[in-house]
């Protein structure tokens, strides 16, 4: 069959054969003209440089982040995961609150000349039972020099609560004291804190308050531990104290439940959940109800002298 049209060739066979195998054939450069050298490229901004870098060192390090969460995620599933911490509790290595205590110039800063001293404002209404408890362990540890003082906003505070730290038979000069702990029975909403008056804002609120007061005691959990007991503070002040009957009653079986598992909330040791939740007990007067585990461990509590000294003020 007769071809319908011809097309003559782009380039000789010798051209071919002189590019091949290399090359099938070259083509003119489009861009500039023949002859003429390539244009210089432009400088870079050094500015810029610097950008891409960052940008590099940012995405590494994302990944490098993105790969330690991917091996967490294989660790625990979801965010509820309910696993057994009995055996992380009980390898915690916590000092019992017997021992020495903490540097409060490490933690409160030092004040040459000046004797540290938490203030606190409560109102008489509602004691919180729970800062007078640490009170009364934090006389166990360090020289404390105590004092209640009544503001003008409180026209009258029972005898009982103006004696609520004892009379301080042996008087000795200030300096000679490790930390000053003032009460002053005032009409506010929530208890409030401070120990630097010039410098800090107040810390409101008996749970927060209470977390700093323990962590004078110096000592050091785990995370797993340190989770739970914040995990318990917050569930006595906002269920168990301010909560309705039915999250009281949650709370209550909870309490129970991990009691039957170890003597106190959060391990062998008395922690600050144990003091806290003590007081909600007591504030909400729920203690006579409270179910086998959470009686004993009541009782566990008031036979010890600081929950009994503050057990006479309820009387």
């Amino acid at each position: 069959m007769p071809a319908m049209y011809k097309v003559r060739p782009l380039h000789s066979a010798a051209v071919l054969a002189e590019h091949l195998p290399s090359c099938m054939y070259p083509l003119p450069n489009l861009h500039r003209a023949p002859g003429t050298a390539a244009p210089p490229q432009e400088e870079v901004d050094p500015s810029l440089q610097a950008l891409e870098s960052r940008q590099e060192e940012i995405l590494k390090r994302l990944y490098e982040l993105k790969s330690a969460v991917d091996g967490l995620s294989k660790m625990i599933q979801t965010p509820d995961a309910d696993f057994d911490v009995t055996n992380i509790i009980q390898t915690d290595q916590s000092s019992p609150l017997s021992t020495n205590g903490a540097d409060l110039d490490l933690m409160l800063g030092k004040d040459y000349g000046a004797l540290k001293d938490v203030v606190i404002n409560a109102n008489p209404s509602l004691p919180p039972l729970s800062l007078l408890v640490i009170h009364s362990l934090l006389c166990e540890r360090y020289k404390i020099l105590s004092a209640v003082h009544t503001h003008s906003s409180v026209k009258s505070v029972p005898e009982n609560l103006l004696k609520c730290f004892g009379e301080q038979t042996k008087k000795q000069p200030r300096h000679e004291y490790q930390l000053g702990f003032t009460l002053i029975w005032k009409d506010v909403p929530k208890p409030q804190m401070k120990f630097s008056i010039q410098t800090m804002c107040p810390i409101e609120g008996e749970g927060n308050i209470a977390r700093f007061l323990f962590s004078l005691f110096g000592q050091k959990y785990n995370a797993v531990t340190s989770t739970l007991i914040d995990s318990w503070v917050d569930t006595a002040m906002f269920q168990l104290q301010e909560g309705s009957s039915k999250e009281r009653g949650a709370v209550l079986r909870s309490m129970n439940a991990a009691l039957g598992k170890s003597p106190w909330l959060v391990g062998t040791e008395l922690t600050l959940a144990d003091v806290v939740a003590w007081s909600a007990l007591q504030q909400t007067g729920t203690a006579s109800s409270a179910p086998a585990n959470v009686q004993k461990w009541i009782k566990s509590c008031e036979n010890l002298a600081p929950f009994s000294s503050v057990m006479k003020l309820l009387k």
